[in-house]
């Protein structure tokens, strides 16, 4: 009887190695790549300054006509917007990069057109060619895969798989005439000016099927690759090519997606911009809890993401190292998108470094309710006046160093740099609860009071407000063009504002943007006088600081200086030229 167990003992051991083994290479290397995937936790690249930028785009009516229409709209309710994202379908199939005419008539002028006008213009694309596309004006294409298999052109010998906008081979990017003909092809629209590529994720289906059976491998010209290989061939490769056309070029690729790829999809180095993939236009998944006052339906549905899912990915793919990240504002799909859930989305993704505002639905926000329209209005010129800010932190995960976003203690709660902290509200309720970290912080939109961590508390926060909080002693740099905010105007547009809220020795350093020259503004606040230093490239600067009571004396340059004092908000504002040192006396 022992002999037996033993025996059957040992074969349950042996089964179990061969499964584990077994499992390992069918799926784990292959699909996951792991533990030989270090060399994709390398530094983020360094994302321009204009991808941190307002984004816009609407996934219901790809013409040029509308896309018009939904600019001149934002334009005259005066609701910023740097880059217009082009979804699918705008070429004639997947992927032969040749406009759609129909759909975008006098393409070469209308593209060159976007870009006086002072606009980015970011494409869809895949790695796919198809032979038959499902929603595009050639559906059936295959005289065009045949032509690139028969020259060898495609991974597998032109094996086939079905994806959701059609069928079709992948382009094999160790082929060298392949990777040719494929970058002449996209030269069609890249000589117009386009700078960026949104790459959507079809490098994950890369597969050969037996049967039912997916197999994770398949053959290429220089051998053969794995899921994981091949995903980040098709994100390296297509952004170091954008780069030979474009030095500013992104790539908006997927990071994390619900733990899909629990090592993110797109290989870091190669990542300049990321998002986490579709959600729905509901608050909560399907296997959460709804809010109060939610239809059941929001949880009803199978494989339900909603903004709570957003939030989850956006800071799982923060801690795994990405960048700038960020979501579809109010998400992708789905029934009518809730008011009260556009709102909070955009607040949330104001303190991202990406705004994706876009998807199904309708995105004209003067359409929508008019508290809509105001209040997103006014985090979206938040989020436009915090890209030098954001910009510091983008040099810096470049350079090795503290990247935008830190998942902390507290439901969803992180650090937004150094100097903000963020505890989102992800229900349909105006309460949150707090867990303020070590230190002493500001209620952002009402700095008079010091609250002073760590400390946890439940707080309402009225749909004109979000959970923000600034560290006192902190310095954030504003590009500052509006007067939505409250932080300054139109006069400032020509200036960079410092917010400042002195506590003993604090910097921060900024960058411009063309080549990165620093600027350093240094605060030293002692008994009854703040100093202030630059250091590195001077810039007209507007000072804003926080005072509770009038100084008596400002010298800029050591220079008597006028300034302007609010009792009220407790700020004092001076504007400085091309000066080494500030002083406030009180």
């Amino acid at each position: 009887m022992r002999r037996t167990l033993k025996k059957v003992a040992k074969i349950l051991a042996y089964t179990l190695v061969f499964l584990a083994v077994f499992g390992y290479f069918y799926f784990i290397l292959p699909f996951w790549g792991m533990p030989f995937n270090a060399q994709r936790h390398g530094n983020p690249p360094l994302t321009p300054a204009w991808a941190l930028e307002c984004w816009l785009w609407e996934d219901d009516q790809n013409t040029a006509a509308y896309a018009d229409s939904l600019l001149a709209g934002y334009r005259q309710y005066d609701i910023p917007v740097r880059t217009l994202l082009i979804d699918s379908p705008w070429s004639l199939r997947y992927n032969d990069f040749e406009t759609d005419t129909s759909r975008y008539p006098n393409h070469e002028k209308w593209f060159m057109g976007l870009q006086d006008q002072g606009y980015r213009v970011v494409l869809w694309m895949t790695s796919m060619v198809d032979s038959y596309s499902k929603d595009s004006k050639i559906q059936e294409s295959g005289e065009f895969y045949r032509a690139a298999k028969e020259k060898g052109y495609l991974v597998g010998n032109g094996n086939e798989i079905k994806w959701w906008k059609g069928k079709g081979g992948f382009i094999d990017y160790t082929h060298p005439e392949a990777k040719q003909w494929w970058q002449n092809m996209q030269q069609k629209v890249l000589k117009y000016g386009i700078d960026g590529w949104k790459l959507d994720g079809t490098a994950t289906l890369f597969r050969k099927q037996l049967g039912p059976i997916p197999f994770l491998y398949q053959k290429a010209h220089s051998g053969w690759l794995t899921t994981r290989q091949y995903m980040d061939l098709y994100y390296r490769e297509e952004y170091a090519n954008g780069l030979l056309t474009n030095p500013e070029f992104v790539t908006l690729a997927r990071a994390m997606d619900r733990g899909f790829h629990p090592e993110g999809f797109a290989p870091i180095d190669a990542s300049p911009v990321n998002w986490v993939g579709d959600q729905k236009h509901y608050w909560q998944s399907k296997s959460q809890t709804p809010a109060q006052g939610e239809a059941q339906k929001d949880i009803a549905l199978e494989g339900v993401q909603g903004f709570e899912s957003a939030i989850e990915s956006i800071l799982k793919s923060a801690k795994l190292g990405y960048s700038v990240i960020g979501s579809d504002v109010a998400g992708f799909s789905g029934d009518s998108i809730p008011a009260r859930l556009y709102i909070r989305w955009a607040q949330f993704s104001t303190f991202c470094g990406l705004f994706l505002n876009g998807g199904h639905g309708e995105r004209a926000l003067w359409k929508r309710s008019p508290q809509e329209l105001e209040i997103i209005r006014r985090f979206s010129w938040l989020h436009t006046e915090l890209v030098p800010y954001m910009y510091s932190y983008v040099v810096s995960a470049h350079r090795g160093g503290t990247r935008l976003q830190r998942p902390i203690e507290g439901k969803y709660h992180y650090l937004f740099g150094d100097n903000l902290f963020v505890a989102p509200i992800y229900k349909d309720e105006l309460e949150n609860e707090i867990h303020l970290p070590e230190g002493q912080w500001r209620y952002w939109f009402d700095d008079k009071e010091v609250i002073t961590g760590p400390k946890t508390f439940t707080k309402k926060f009225p749909l004109e407000e979000f959970p923000v909080y600034v560290k006192e002693g902190a310095i954030v740099p504003l590009h500052i063009q509006r007067a939505y905010t409250g932080k300054g105007d139109s006069t400032s547009a020509n200036h960079l504002t410092w917010l400042i809220y002195p506590k003993g020795k604090s910097e921060f350093t900024v960058y411009d943007t063309r080549d990165q020259t620093p600027t350093t503004l240094m605060v030293d606040q002692q008994a009854n006088l703040l100093k202030i230093q630059f250091k590195g490239k001077k810039l007209p600067s507007i000072l804003t600081i926080h005072a509770p009571e009038r100084p008596k004396k400002i010298t800029v340059g050591g220079k008597k200086a006028s300034f302007q004092y609010d009792l009220k908000k407790q700020k004092l504002s001076f504007k400085t030229d091309i000066i080494n040192e500030a002083k406030v006396w009180w």
